[in-house]
């Protein structure tokens, strides 16, 4: 990794305002920004003094055009281990595939938001860690905004899903926690779309990507002339999802005096925009999604304890997923299957091997790190079935450490054995075909039935005397 003050970009851009921007974010990272405005200035560089100093190259795609891939080719070959990010306008899957197989390291859209360049900066200098991703293809892949497409089977997993679909029918506050990467947005969105409010507004605020001081505003609106810039009235996100649902993420990082404001709306019903004389009410569901426990943040002064009980009255826990190993070959084989659907990639396999390395790591960036990892190792997969190859990364990591090695029978989410060599329980293996079947077959217990060789009424029953939930 290159030193702080040694991080030097090249931007390759030909629009001063976005360049004035992007080397003002990238300066906030430790970067000194050098721009160039066309691509034969750029292969030049290379080849400079200066150029020998690079850590990281940022091209708009709007500079070359439809060689865009075509010049991060060059780049590359000229720089093998230089990494290339790609800044575009376009969302479409194939030119991100196509950029990848060129050789860029990640790909961003227009108007780029400051977080996500500095993360993307940030990655691009840890390139030790399997986490860089192409975010469009991570975020806009399609899924089905509803419960069946929660896949696992997993205890803690089964537990939060069914909380969950219990109080989608309600109307009262919710706070979902879990860390980053497992799967809350998804869940907000299927507990919206199986509640009454459904066909009403829904919204997501992020607190964390938003400067403070334009959060009160955003949330609860402002009156025109409430403040300097207040030109015009601005209907807030509370008001707007009137009757619908408004999801506050990253609610932990929220300051105190907004929390204050959230708890006095949550306690009486009713918001005043900055500067109105007035308040009105609102019928406006909150759903709040934290990284961290909110209990423990207020436990240490960090968060409003009023706000805690306002929110946890319902408490929706997504595990990690180093805690859910037995559900990684379901949820590797179902985002293969979505990979395989965009254009310019085809479906694929994936064998024990691979299955057994993946159930290996920790995945700290949890489901979206897997997600992202398995379309990366897609895009350069030749043969028809992912292996263990495929995912060098992976395996530099672990390497031969055997606290890393994990069965082929953990790998497809039942373990035979327990920890001293023996078998375990049959009921307690029963149990555990019983939850990966119904985490495969995404709840429909019809099927779970048949599949598994029996009637419904001998499914349920078994439900009952193992303790299982359903979920449904």
């Amino acid at each position: 990794m290159a030193d702080e003050e040694q991080r030097l970009l090249m931007l390759i851009d030909d629009e001063p305002a976005q360049c004035r921007l992007i080397t003002a974010l990238a300066a906030r990272e430790g970067w000194r920004t050098v721009v160039v405005r066309d691509s034969e200035t750029a292969i030049a560089m290379l080849g400079t003094r200066q150029g020998m100093q690079l850590s990281a190259i940022l091209l708009d795609q709007w500079v070359p055009g439809d060689d865009a891939c075509s010049l991060i080719a060059e780049l590359k070959a000229r720089r093998p281990g230089l990494p290339i990010l790609m800044l575009t306008t376009s969302s479409s899957p194939l030119l991100a595939v196509e950029a990848m197989r060129a050789g860029a390291s990640d790909y961003l859209i227009k108007p780029i938001a400051p977080d996500r360049l500095m993360q993307a900066l940030r990655h691009s200098i840890r390139r030790e860690t399997p986490q860089d991703e192409l975010m469009p293809l991570s975020e806009k892949m399609p899924a089905n905004p509803d419960f069946d497409a929660m896949i696992g089977a997993a205890p803690a997993f089964r537990t939060a899903l069914a909380i969950a679909a219990k109080a989608a029918r309600g109307h009262g506050p919710v706070l979902i926690e879990g860390e980053s990467g497992t799967g809350k947005e998804m869940l907000v969105r299927a507990m919206h779309a199986a509640s009454p409010r459904s066909k009403l507004p829904f919204r997501i605020v992020n607190a964390g990507s938003i400067p403070a001081t334009s959060l009160e505003s955003l949330l609860f609106g402002h009156e025109k002339g409430a403040f300097p810039g207040a030109f015009d009235r601005q209907i807030g996100a509370i008001q707007h999802c009137e009757g619908g649902t408004l999801v506050i993420d990253e609610i932990d990082r929220l300051s105190l005096a907004m929390q204050e404001r959230i708890a006095e709306w949550l306690r009486r019903g009713d918001v005043r925009p900055v500067g109105a004389q007035h308040s009105f009410r609102i019928d406006t569901r909150l759903i709040g999604a934290s990284n961290l426990p909110l209990r423990d943040l207020a436990d240490t002064g960090h968060f409003l304890p009023e706000l805690v009980d306002a929110l946890s009255h319902i408490t929706v826990t997504l595990p990690p997923l180093r805690e859910r190993a037995g559900d990684i070959a379901a949820l590797a084989r179902h985002f293969l299957t979505v990979i395989g659907g965009q254009p310019g990639l085809r479906p694929l396999g994936i064998t024990d091997g691979a299955l057994a390395l993946l159930s290996a790591y920790d995945w700290p960036g949890n489901v979206r790190q897997l997600q992202a990892v398995l379309f990366r190792a897609a895009v350069f997969c030749d043969g028809d079935a992912l292996t263990a190859e495929d995912f060098p990364q992976l395996s530099n990591l672990l390497g031969d450490d055997p606290s890393h090695s994990v069965s082929v029978h953990q790998a497809v989410g039942v373990t035979l054995f327990t920890s001293d060599g023996n078998l375990r329980p049959l009921e307690e293996i029963e149990a555990d075909v019983i939850r990966l079947a119904i985490g495969h077959y995404r709840g429909r217990m019809t099927e779970v039935a048949l599949r598994l060789g029996i009637g419904r009424s001998t499914l349920y029953r078994k439900l009952s005397d193992l303790g299982i939930d359903n979920a449904a």
